[in-house]
């Protein structure tokens, strides 16, 4: 299995970001995808753990969502911040965590992510729909660790 850099071809990695680009035109808030090869820890803690070093808690209306990925142990985990997390459903992330794991069960890794960062897209947008004088707070590109 390659490693989390060469993961994605750059085809793909090109899809991951403009699903993320057309995601976060509607809304203020702000989606990343993160990819490293191991966690060997709680994979929830991790992706908490790097949610905070990439600065994701410093957006205005703390409305980030960061979806990580441990590719080489098959781990996943969302993390949303507390502005989103006050306003979805209560079991909405399991929901798209659950979404996203039937299709890594059927290699669609791409089809996965691209589904799961509008939905995400989706709920940011009902809940922190874009302004006018809203500016592009993280990075849209996939950071690898």
């Amino acid at each position: 299995m390659p490693g989390a850099r060469n993961f994605f071809t750059p085809e793909q990695k090109r899809q991951i970001v403009e699903a993320i680009q057309k995601a976060e035109h509607a809304t203020s808030g702000e989606i990343r995808v993160h990819l490293e090869e191991y966690c060997s820890g709680d994979v929830l803690d991790r992706a908490a753990y790097l949610f905070e070093t990439l600065g994701m808690s410093q957006t205005a209306a703390r409305n980030g969502v960061l979806i990580y990925l441990a590719v080489k142990d098959r781990k996943f985990a969302i993390v949303g911040d507390a502005g989103i997390n006050a306003v979805v459903e209560e079991h909405y992330w399991e929901d798209v965590k659950h979404m996203l794991a039937e299709h890594f069960k059927r290699g669609e890794y791409i089809s996965g992510l691209t589904k799961a960062i509008e939905r995400t897209g989706n709920k940011l947008k009902k809940h922190f729909p874009f302004q006018v004088n809203d500016v592009n707070e993280l990075s849209d590109e996939i950071s690898f660790s």
